[in-house]
């Protein structure tokens, strides 16, 4: 007598199609072997896709099909896409049964393999289920193309979104708090290049809202969706490109563009090297230039026999190396000079405020020239309707018109939007606060943490800067920083100015030459 393993398999796609639920599967098969005397051996379960036989179960059948123990003669399913849906493995493997002296066999598609005609009606039953695979991922992919095409973002939501579903049953893509708020965020910060990427995720993930690893962190900063793109690929003579999408942009094109300057290296001169270190002792650890190469110096501690000693240096072949310590202090004192005296911020909160009042249009006045100017664009497209309904012009005119003036509303409803916040500034506060910190910016860097005292390094020298010993010295020092040290050398204490020609910009201007301006500590 027979005996025959049983298969019976369904895919996750196919648990709710009708005839394809395991418990049927089994209760044919097993009254087929009742039928026809076969004893049944094992009854195998897979929940696996049948294009490729790299299955879970199958691999195990397989091997127990090659033991030499094994009385099996028959393999059974029910239908030859339950075997395989890949007519090129679906023949390999069958010769591999058959060398096992095993006869797969599917009940509901009998077929005698010892036939050589029958060997066209088994391509046929294998080769369907294939090309019905083959349509349908086809058919998928020109439905999700064209959804790209329509704006809308594919899949899982990103970090920052949240899948929705609309009453009538579409799909789309909402904001998610405070993850959205987190990524903004992190764009801004990343576009800023102060600190890296890793750096970023870490003080993301302090502020709140779901964790995220690194390698997925990366991905959005480089996916175009969060300012408002989807990337729709290249096929056949279609080019790629990117379309608009209709999902609410978390941030603007200029920021993302400019965090993919930076991750690829394309702005990377000039800026600091800006890897933190845990370490207090060497915040000026990728700022500083080797006034000897040109290379950007590092920093290290040495062990000694009871201390740890920190050194700024450059890296081999270069010798430079100079105590962390005496560097420190030289930085130290060039804040102490920032910091600015009482009667000189008294001067400067005055002229802040009059250039203030005197350079920034009056919030009502520009808000009623912005309104005035939305309501002649709305005159023209009114005056343009009129003119298509009389047939002076036609269909694609009117359209062309009606375009521009819709970018042109929109431009000055933004305008007019940002009127709106400005005019809620408080602005004699926020003097009050600037002048607070600058007069008291030493003592911030002191006490300060890690990542204080370097936004504070940051701010004040945007490029890097040189130190050899005795004088610290940049290429571009904040303009800020040069002016009140002007002020505090009494280099700007002219009388005889009228109030009239007071200036938000310098009357002073510094020294120019091949080398840059020295920024002498013992000034």
């Amino acid at each position: 007598m027979k005996k025959a393993d049983l298969y019976i398999r369904v895919s996750t796609d196919e648990q709710a199609d009708k005839g394809y639920s395991q418990r049927d599967q089994e209760e044919r098969l097993k009254r087929y072997c009742d039928s026809n005397g076969i004893n049944i051996g094992r009854v195998i379960y897979e929940d696996y896709s049948a294009k490729t036989f790299n299955r879970p179960e199958w691999t195990a059948l397989l091997q127990l099909l090659r033991n030499k123990s094994s009385k099996t003669n028959l393999l059974l399913f029910t239908k030859w896409d339950r075997f395989s849906r890949n007519a090129g493995d679906a023949y390999q493997m069958i010769n591999i049964l058959r060398k096992l002296n095993v006869e797969p066999q599917a009940i509901e598609q009998p077929l005698d393999l010892s036939i050589p005609e029958n060997k066209m009606m088994l391509a046929i039953y294998l080769a369907a289920p294939e090309v019905e695979n083959d349509r349908r991922a086809l058919n998928t992919y020109y439905g999700m193309r064209r959804a790209k095409k329509e704006g809308r973002l594919m899949g899982i939501a990103p970090y920052g979104y949240i899948n929705r579903i609309t009453e009538d049953g579409k799909k789309y893509i909402a904001l998610k708090e405070p993850e959205a708020s987190n990524i903004r965020w992190a764009f801004t910060e990343m576009s800023k290049g102060v600190f890296s990427a890793s750096q970023i995720m870490d003080m993301m993930i302090s502020r709140g809202g779901k964790r995220i690893r690194i390698s997925a962190f990366l991905a959005a900063l480089r996916n175009p969706a969060y300012c408002g793109k989807i990337f729709v690929e290249k096929h056949n003579d279609e080019d790629a490109h990117y379309v608009t999408s209709i999902h609410e942009a978390i941030i603007p094109e200029a920021i993302f563009e400019k965090v993919q300057d930076i991750m690829d290296g394309r702005i990377s001169k000039g800026r600091p090297n800006v890897k933190i270190l845990s370490d207090e002792h060497l915040p000026l650890r990728g700022f500083l230039t080797c006034p000897e190469c040109g290379r950007t110096a590092t920093g290290s501690a040495s062990k000694g026999r009871s201390n740890r000693y920190y050194y700024y240096h450059c890296k081999a072949p270069c010798t430079y190396r100079v105590k962390a310590e005496t560097i420190n202090g030289k930085f130290l004192e060039i804040l102490q000079h920032v910091e600015l005296r009482d009667s000189v911020k008294k001067y400067l909160r005055k002229l802040l405020l009059e250039n203030f009042k005197e350079f920034i249009k009056n919030p009502v006045s520009e808000k009623r020239k912005i309104l005035s100017e939305i309501e002649a664009i709305q005159n023209r497209l009114k005056l343009a309707r009129n003119k298509l309904l009389e047939e002076v012009i036609d269909d694609e005119e009117y359209s062309e018109i009606k375009q521009e003036c819709k970018v042109q509303t929109d431009r000055l409803e933004k305008r007019l939007n940002a009127v709106d916040v400005r005019k809620k500034v408080d602005l004699p506060k926020l003097i009050d606060q600037a002048m607070e910190s600058m007069g008291n910016i030493a003592k911030l860097y002191t006490e300060g943490d890690i990542i204080t005292k370097r936004k504070i390094i940051g701010s004040t020298f945007p490029d890097k800067f040189e130190f050899d010993g005795d004088i610290g010295r940049t290429a571009r020092v904040n303009i800020l920083l040069s002016y009140i040290l002007q002020i505090n050398s009494n280099l700007g204490a002219e009388k005889n100015r009228r109030k009239s020609e007071l200036s938000p910009f310098s009357g002073l201007v510094p020294r120019t030459g091949i080398e840059p301006v020295l920024l002498r500590t013992g000034v």
